[in-house]
């Protein structure tokens, strides 16, 4: 067994396209090797700012024999089509194929096997395939060559077994092709000269030895760890960023992370508008001081080690900060001179859909949308929820949010601040796109429910008003997102929003009843019982819906849940049964069955047991629990029932109409709780 080496050298490639490329790669390769029949033990992918690497391990030396069946033409079809499947069978005779009966004929069949060879002469067009069919986002050409990659393609190692792969890849053009080599480089500016390699262990050491960190997991960790370092000298704490951290290891090969200082005059600007112009020009960390605050220090992460320790990379550093936070304090300067009520206006010339009008239109509707939800939602105010919902969208017109669109909501809160406004107006105003996304914080305080929940519904109800429906995986106004964010403002504070109040459309409904499932899916809540509940109809209060589910779920789980479902399931097909073979049945079996008419100790003990039922009021009293212990009752009695009782006796129908309407009985009363038919098993 062999190793296959390959490494691409480019230009640096950008980092949020790194690890897409590098999986890519692996996939394209690996597929072309088992397309060939070539099976192998294991396969690596690596990438940094100037390189992509593949190691696969495990591959033959030769490839092996592939045996490819073909069918042709039926037998007696003409000589044309004959010689034609002969032709591309590479037969000579129909001697040399098969006569098969597939059932719809026969048809003449070949077995074409092809002869392995070396895997090394095999492996230079599977590479070659790779390359080219590499799915960038965006590509380029260069030179005069007419063959696009993400950036110019500069030498490529490609060995196996140690020994360096015929051929290249191909530029086009008058472009000389890349050819196959044993030669890469190391660092661009801590390494000189070319490196030789021949394993992908020794690929590795002499990388390392030239200032490359191949693995990205390595380079993160040692950012990670070098900046928590620096942070705990200078008694600040390194402030988590995910998508910086990826970012930024894709902008390094050798990572030496330093400690900068932010000039004083900036630190009165809000931190977070710090912080989005520190990472979005600099792709700097942040740091935060003991007390829970924004501290003056920030981390870089460095391409280079200096001679003077980092010194001259820190002071560029701080100098580009510098222009950059001053270009952020004018706005926040600027800002603050014109109020978020003489914003408003200007709302008017900014549309926020061509059949939906302007984002001043839209302000109006959340106001109104804000004074019918606050009596929803205690401790909320009105006259406050309607403030808060008319400024909520003024921030849109400053010069911050022009600059920083992300910071939408945030510096209106910090305005509404400034001018003195109440703090749970501004509050709202900064919390009304919560939540985002699936782990952003939930809006608490009683006036940012109301306002999050007006801007969600908004969008919800004006988007479907218009058709603007999400289908399929195509959702480019965010509905699904914004179901989402009620249901979790919803259930997570406890509200109790009747939903339909705020929209007609059973379709909408529907909507939250299948986000709903995504929602709970992950607390172990079966889709099945949600649309249990849901088949009920008319129940619109989320937290309700979920006690609920909650309790069928809880009481399914137990022997005399899973009892109660089998008998209510042979209730209900013998009841549909019926049904179908009799189209009037359904109104004659409504109502209480008679009395008189129920002979068997069993039927009148089943009826007995109904009729001590009080699940309405259970229900009215939202007391779930209880509803199914009372359910749990039943389990007896429908035992005895069909282990004892003829439910279509012969030659006595009144009787067995009594018994179907006694089974109706069943089946409508379990049904008060959830409908049973729509729980799986």
């Amino acid at each position: 067994m062999a190793e296959l080496l390959l490494e691409l050298l480019s230009e640096e490639i950008p980092a949020r396209m790194q690890t897409r490329a590098a999986e890519d790669l692996k996939r394209l390769v690996g597929d072309g090797l088992k397309g060939t029949g070539l099976e192998f033990a294991n396969a690596r992918a690596f990438a940094t700012p100037r390189r992509l690497a593949l190691v696969i391990e495990g591959l033959p030396i030769e490839c092996p024999d592939i045996s490819e069946e073909r069918r042709g033409p039926r037998v007696g079809a003409p000589e044309k089509a004959v010689q034609g499947f002969l032709k591309s069978a590479g037969l000579e005779s129909l001697d040399q194929a098969e006569k098969r009966d597939t059932g719809k004929g026969e048809f003449w069949f070949a077995v074409v096997t092809k002869t392995g060879g070396p895997t090394a002469a095999t492996l230079p067009s599977i590479v070659d395939a790779a390359v080219k069919a590499l799915p960038w986002p965006k590509s380029m050409k260069w030179g005069s060559g007419t063959q696009t990659w993400v950036r110019p393609l500069q030498s490529i190692v490609a060995l196996f077994d140690g020994k360096v792969l015929d051929g290249g890849i191909e530029l086009g053009g008058n472009m000389a092709p890349v050819r196959f080599g044993d030669t890469t480089r190391g660092h661009r500016f801590l390494s000189k000269g070319q490196i030789k390699v021949s394993t992908f262990a020794d690929y590795r050491a002499r990388l390392m030895a030239a200032h490359v960190m191949l693995d990205a997991e390595e380079r993160k960790s040692l950012i990670l760890s070098q900046s928590h370092r620096l942070c705990r000298e200078a008694q600040v704490t390194l402030r988590s960023d995910e998508g910086l951290l990826e970012e930024v290891t894709g902008l390094v090969e050798w990572p030496v992370p330093m400690l900068g200082t932010i000039d004083p005059q900036f630190m009165g600007v809000p931190p977070e508008v710090l912080t989005v112009s520190m990472k979005t020009h600099l792709r700097v960390f942040t740091t935060g001081a003991a007390d829970g605050s924004f501290a003056n220090r920030f981390v870089m992460v460095a391409n280079n080690m200096a001679p003077d320790g980092g010194r001259t990379i820190v002071d560029g550093n701080e100098r580009v900060l510098r222009a950059r936070l001053a270009d952020a304090k004018f706005f926040w300067d600027q800002d603050r001179k014109t109020t978020l009520e003489d914003r408003v206006p200007a709302l008017n010339g900014i549309v926020f859909h061509a059949k939906l009008g302007s984002q001043a239109e839209r302000v109006m509707r959340i106001e109104t949308l804000a004074e019918r939800i606050a009596p929803h939602v205690p401790g909320a105010d009105a006259g406050q929820a309607i403030l808060a919902a008319h400024l909520c969208k003024a921030d849109l017109v400053s010069g911050m949010v022009g600059e920083f669109p992300e910071l939408q909501g945030v510096m209106g809160r910090y305005y509404a601040l400034e001018e003195k406004l109440p703090n749970a107006v501004a509050d709202a105003i900064g919390d009304h796109y919560a939540p985002v996304g699936p782990n952003d914080r939930c809006p608490g305080a009683p006036l940012s429910i109301v306002l999050a929940l007006a801007d969600k519904l908004d969008t919800l109800t004006s988007f479907w008003s218009i058709g603007e429906k999400p289908t399929g995986s195509r959702d480019p106004f965010a509905l699904r997102r914004a179901a989402l964010g009620v249901i979790r403002i919803v259930v997570e504070n406890n509200i109790r929003l009747p939903l339909r109040k705020f929209f007609a459309a059973d379709d909408l409904m529907a909507f939250f009843a299948e986000r709903l499932k995504v929602q709970v899916r992950e607390q172990g809540v079966r889709h099945d019982v949600v649309d249990a509940v849901f088949a009920l109809g008319g129940e619109d209060d989320l937290v309700r819906l979920l006690a609920r589910v909650q309790a069928v779920q809880s009481f399914l789980a137990t022997e005399d849940g899973n009892n109660l479902l089998t008998a209510y399931g042979r209730a209900a097909n013998i009841v549909r049964v019926e049904e179908r073979k009799d189209k009037s049945l359904a109104s004659r079996i409504q109502g209480a069955p008679d009395q008189a008419l129920l002979v068997q100790e069993e039927e009148r003990s089943l009826h007995a047991q109904l009729a001590e039922l009080s699940l309405g009021e259970r229900m009215q009293r939202e007391d779930f629990v209880a509803a199914m212990g009372e359910l749990a009752g039943l389990r007896g009695p429908i035992d005895a029932f069909f282990e004892k009782v003829t439910v279509n006796v012969a030659g006595d129908d009144r009787l067995r109409l009594n018994r179907l309407k006694l089974l109706n009985q069943i089946r409508a009363t379990v049904d008060q709780v959830a409908d049973f038919s729509k729980i799986e098993g």
